[in-house]
């Protein structure tokens, strides 16, 4: 009875820290459920991690993240802002003010974009592109 006990409580044991293994589950919960897209490289590389340790542990958290669908990026997520809205935050000579931009994007969607990184690159846009999208140009 004894020898039972503790195969089961291994087994229990194992089960957990396999649950354990698999980083997508662990720092993305919200993105389980998903069926398939884009893999996320950190959270595949998070995984391989776990080869590197033991072969078991890596096709562990590899086989759990793409069980739940935790290693995907998510998908359907899409924000979008009235084009009215935007309107304060484009100066007179057609320049965008990239201070009142953030401050109408935080209102709006509730997330800080860093616009003001260095590292951001702007592209400029022209009349062609514009009614492209079928918009007109006013500023």
């Amino acid at each position: 009875m004894r020898i039972q006990s503790r195969v089961l409580g291994g087994v229990l044991v194992a089960t957990l820290l396999a649950q354990l293994t698999a980083c997508g589950s662990i720092f993305y919960p919200e993105r389980r459920g998903q069926i398939d897209g884009h893999i996320d490289p950190a959270i595949a590389a998070f995984d391989a991690i776990g080869l590197l340790f033991y072969i078991i542990p890596g096709l562990i958290a590899f086989g759990i993240d793409f069980t739940t669908g935790a290693i995907y990026f998510p998908n359907n997520q899409t924000s979008q802002v009235d084009p009215q809205k935007l309107q304060p935050a484009i100066n007179a000579d057609g320049s965008v003010d990239n201070v009142k931009l953030q401050a109408i994007l935080k209102t709006e969607l509730g997330r800080s974009l860093p616009l003001d990184d260095p590292r951001l690159i702007q592209h400029k846009g022209s009349v062609q592109q514009l009614a492209m999208f079928g918009l007109s140009p006013s500023a």
